[in-house]
């Protein structure tokens, strides 16, 4: 049997840091964190943090992640336009509340810097955007979508209009417009042809 190198990873202290990176991010914004000053916050050393994360964007990201409790349950009602709908919406609805704005700033962030980019794919985007795949394929597998949809380019179709509203024009999104969205995008994909 291997013996493991160091001290294991203290719960307790894993808590405080993401705590503390959600306390910084609320209060202060993303570009005002420091890797520093979560550590001063937590009452960790920085090397703690850097032997837990890669980088400020991954810290924060998961304090975040655990403040809000980002982990959504696959919708399964039977109908993966109803599931798509529901997934949509919540995310519409998380998007647009006052926590849910961190989003779109790390999205801003984004652009200039690839580390958060790349953190925020990872941690956000690319699980949801897994979720969504799950609910075409059932979709296909249950006879309601045709067997050679283009999986990948009809999520672009569902979830790209409602980041088009939140960043560039300011649009309202709502449940109306989920629900119209959804509707057009499944009355184009041409289901079962």
């Amino acid at each position: 049997m291997e013996k493991k190198i160091g001290r294991p990873r203290s719960e307790k202290t894993k808590k405080a840091i993401l705590d503390a990176s959600y306390e910084l991010l609320i209060t202060n914004g993303f570009p005002s964190i420091t890797v520093e000053g979560i550590a001063e916050k937590a009452g960790v050393s920085k090397a703690t943090i850097y032997k837990w994360w890669p980088n400020k964007a991954a810290v924060v990201l998961d304090g975040f992640f655990a403040a809000t409790e980002l982990m959504l349950e696959v919708p399964d009602t039977g109908s993966a336009k109803e599931d798509l709908m529901i997934q949509a919406d919540n995310l519409a609805s998380f998007l647009t509340s006052p926590k849910g704005r961190v989003i779109t700033e790390l999205i801003a962030e984004g652009q200039t810097d690839e580390k958060v980019a790349k953190e925020y794919r990872n941690r956000y985007f690319n699980p949801r955007r897994l979720i969504s795949k799950h609910i075409l394929e059932r979709g296909i597998e249950r006879g309601e979508l045709r067997k050679d949809l283009n999986i990948e380019l009809s999520i672009d179709l569902i979830f790209a209009p409602i980041f088009y509203r939140l960043l560039i024009t300011g649009e309202k999104v709502d449940s109306t417009f989920v629900e119209q969205l959804i509707g057009y995008v499944f009355a184009g994909l041409d289901l079962k042809n």
